[in-house]
């Protein structure tokens, strides 16, 4: 017979009931306020958000779906109605029947919370408006905000101190809340107390990952350029000045570079690069850019894990990052870092997890390796304050479908046995997908032992797309890229890589013609990227082949 857990959560709870043998525990132990919580309080959590001042606030959500609360309830930032501070923990009833997708906070602390349907709901501190409800009162439940989003899908929020960004499904950001340094990117300084759409120049852009600093804000575009408006003081913003940007702007000095996430600390930015590659910038009397100094870095500057070590060279004095060779560096997969803290944390492709900056009252310069097997722990046990760099959530690997998994794997070098050259760049990839899904690859890869293929007659971004499609069946490729027409991989009758494309083994092999109805079908992808912003789904449709 299974084991039952039957839990009571004060006067404001009902009993729990949940079967041991159905639960995967979420480790929070590390974190300091949780060991109000029972033994067997812990093992129901599923989902954790750790914020306040000192780490002294938590919300958390059970096996049941049910959300709980615990904490100093600093501007009732706990959601539930009142002020008054808890060592229990308590349901928040308010947000029954919700699920949550993501949260962030901020200094006050103030809560924006979207649930897995796209909803926005906010609460806690307010006197600049960052809840966006219109008002500067203190919000002491959470709130539907649905002001300018009551038809959008929100995917990711992002606080800063006082200030608030969300990202939508359809790649827009709306901005709200204190603006005194453009943190709000509409071009003004006056507080925002609605969401407003921020436009300019990402007016056309589809952006596909947010951050915020303590008053600054960055997003990431499908293109892998980042725009970053607000604060720049300590040269956060990465534009090579110190003046404050009210409105967004493109960081230059990452041209060429595909970058597909951003995280901000305080004051310092971190990206990560679709090869792996850490670049960061901004403040840096804590070390937290991980350069080796504490001088700060107005210029993105290369982060490098060495492969065999755990050092860092100096930045280059040029505007223009020069990462070193990818032989030397440890390809990363994860960065984090948090607006409240001057702490960073990396995880390599191998699972080793690095951190930097202040660490526990110390200045760690560069990139130190842990015993850490999550970016988490760190800001558990050496941020100040010891908060979540993000919600926490059980790793559900064990219930994946086949199709997550096989996205996890693409571009994958631990995994991978084939890897394309393109551009001086490594795709990397797997034959046996790849003969699956692609009727050329089932052709050309059938008596071919080669591991490296080299591609010249079309531009990274579009091989990459096409490969990442048939892991994924999903394609982010804007126009700009797009209306350069993707190889004929497809639908190929003869054994040949295709025009371009040629082996390791013999380079200077002539390759075959590619089929004519293999260029028409990704000459439509071309069209209807274009047509729909670069987030097509049908996108290269008619020249795959099953």
């Amino acid at each position: 017979m299974e084991e039952e857990l039957s839990l009571s959560y004060g006067e404001s709870g009902k009993p729990v009931q949940a079967t041991l043998s159905s639960l995967k525990m979420l480790d929070v132990g590390k974190w300091p306020i949780f060991s109000l919580c029972s033994e067997e309080e812990l093992q129901l959590i599923r989902q954790a958000c750790v914020f306040g001042s000192a780490g002294n606030e938590v919300l958390y959500t059970t096996v049941n779906d049910e959300i709980f609360v615990l904490g100093t309830n600093c501007c009732g930032c706990l959601g539930l109605g009142d002020v008054q501070s808890t060592i229990e923990p308590r349901r928040l009833d308010s947000l029954s029947g919700k699920k949550i997708a993501c949260l962030s906070y901020g200094s006050g602390p103030h809560i924006v919370l979207a649930t897995t349907e796209g909803e926005v709901f906010t609460w806690g501190h307010n006197a600049y408006s960052q809840l966006g409800n219109g008002t500067t009162n203190h919000g002491l439940v959470p709130c539907h905000i649905s002001t300018n989003l009551s038809n959008k899908q929100v995917t990711e929020v992002a606080c800063g101190s006082y200030h608030s960004l969300v990202l939508t499904s359809d790649g827009e950001v709306f901005a709200w809340g204190y603006n005194n340094s453009g943190q709000v990117g509409s071009g003004s300084t006056a507080n925002q107390p609605i969401p407003r759409r921020v436009t300019g120049c990402l007016q056309n852009k589809v952006a596909v990952n947010i951050a915020c600093g303590q008053m600054c804000s960055m997003a990431v575009v499908n293109t892998g350029e980042v725009y970053v408006w607000g604060y720049n003081g300590n040269g956060q913003l990465g534009l090579g000045s110190s003046g404050n940007q009210p409105t967004p702007c493109r960081i230059a000095a990452l041209q060429g570079i595909r970058v597909q996430r951003v995280a901000c600390g305080y004051a310092h930015t971190l990206v990560l690069t679709d090869e792996g590659q850490v670049y960061a910038w901004g403040a840096n009397s804590y070390g937290q850019l991980g350069t080796g100094n504490k001088s700060n870095q107005s210029y993105p500057a290369p982060v490098v894990v060495e492969k065999d070590s755990s050092c860092c060279r100096q930045p280059s004095p040029c505007p223009t990052p020069d990462f070193p060779s990818a032989a030397r560096c440890s390809r990363i997969i994860e960065i984090a870092a948090c607006h409240s803290a001057h702490t960073s944390a990396a995880k390599t492709q191998g699972g080793h997890v690095y951190m930097w900056g202040q660490c526990r009252g110390q200045s760690v310069v560069l990139p130190h390796l842990t015993h850490f097997s999550c970016t988490d722990d760190v800001f558990a046990c050496f941020a100040t304050p010891a908060v979540s760099w993000r919600l926490l959530s059980v790793e559900p690997d064990d219930h994946l479908t086949v199709a997550e998994s096989l996205k996890r794997e693409f571009d994958n070098p631990n995994t991978a046995d084939l890897k394309f050259l393109v551009d001086g760049k490594y795709i990397y990839a797997h034959k046996v997908l790849l003969k699956i899904r692609c009727e050329h690859f089932r052709s050309s890869l059938e008596d071919n032992e080669d591991d490296t293929v080299e591609m010249s007659e079309f531009s990274y971004p579009v091989y990459r797309a096409f490969l990442e499609y048939l892991y994924t069946d999903s394609i982010s490729l804007s126009p700009e890229e797009a209306v350069v027409p993707m190889p004929g991989m497809c639908r190929s009758s003869g054994p040949a890589w295709g025009a371009g494309m040629r082996t390791s083994a013999s380079p200077h092999k002539p390759s075959q013609a590619v089929s004519q109805e293999g260029r028409e079908g990704f000459r439509e992808a071309a069209r209807a990227a274009e047509s729909r912003g670069g987030k097509s789904e049908r996108a290269i449709a008619k020249g795959r082949a099953f």
